[in-house]
C-alpha cells in the first residue's frame, strides 16, 4: 500500500501533486493522517451578558445529562466540560446527513469581571445551560465596630 503524499489542500480540492524533482527540494512537511485521526474537542457556542448584579453564560446542552457536565469557576474564569454519547444502533451506510456534533467538548470563557465563586448556580432545564454568576463588588464598604476586653 503506498502513502499519500499529497498535502492536506491538494487531497482536499483534488489538485494534482508537485513532481518529485520539486518535492525533494521543498523542506520536510509532516504529515498528519487527518482522517483517520483522533476527533478533536468540540467547542460549545456561548451566550455571556451581564447585568448591574451578575454575569450570565448561557449555552446548549441539549443530549448531555447533568452529571456529565462539569463545570469549573475560578474569580475571573469558568470552564465547561462534557461529553455527549451517539447512539450506536444505526450503522453509518444508514445515515442520509450526519451534521450532530457527538463527543467530548469544552469551553473557557475569561471573565470580564471577577465573581462570587460560592454564590454561583448552574442550571439546566430543555437543553439550555444557565450559569448565573454574582459579580464581586470591588467599591463595597462597611465599617468594622472595635470591641474592647
Amino acid at each position: 500500500m503506498t502513502k499519500d503524499r499529497r498535502s492536506f489542500f491538494e487531497r482536499l480540492t483534488g489538485s494534482v501533486s508537485i513532481s518529485d524533482e520539486m518535492e525533494n527540494s521543498l523542506p520536510e512537511v509532516r504529515e498528519e493522517n487527518w482522517i483517520n485521526s483522533t476527533p478533536e474537542e468540540g467547542e460549545l457556542n456561548v451566550d455571556v451578558y451581564q447585568n448591574q448584579n451578575e454575569i450570565v453564560i448561557k449555552t446548549m446542552v441539549a443530549g448531555v445529562k447533568p452529571e456529565d457536565l462539569d463545570v469549573s469557576i475560578s474569580r475571573d474564569m469558568v470552564t465547561l466540560k462534557g461529553k455527549r454519547e451517539s447512539e450506536r444502533t444505526i450503522a453509518d451506510d444508514d445515515y442520509f446527513h450526519k451534521e450532530l456534533y457527538w463527543g467530548s467538548f469544552s469551553r473557557t470563557i475569561v471573565l470580564p469581571q471577577e465573581i462570587d465563586v460560592d454564590a454561583a448556580e448552574a442550571i439546566e432545564k430543555h437543553g439550555l445551560l444557565i450559569i448565573r454568576l454574582p459579580k464581586l463588588d470591588k467599591n463595597r464598604s462597611t465599617r468594622l465596630k472595635v470591641r474592647g476586653n
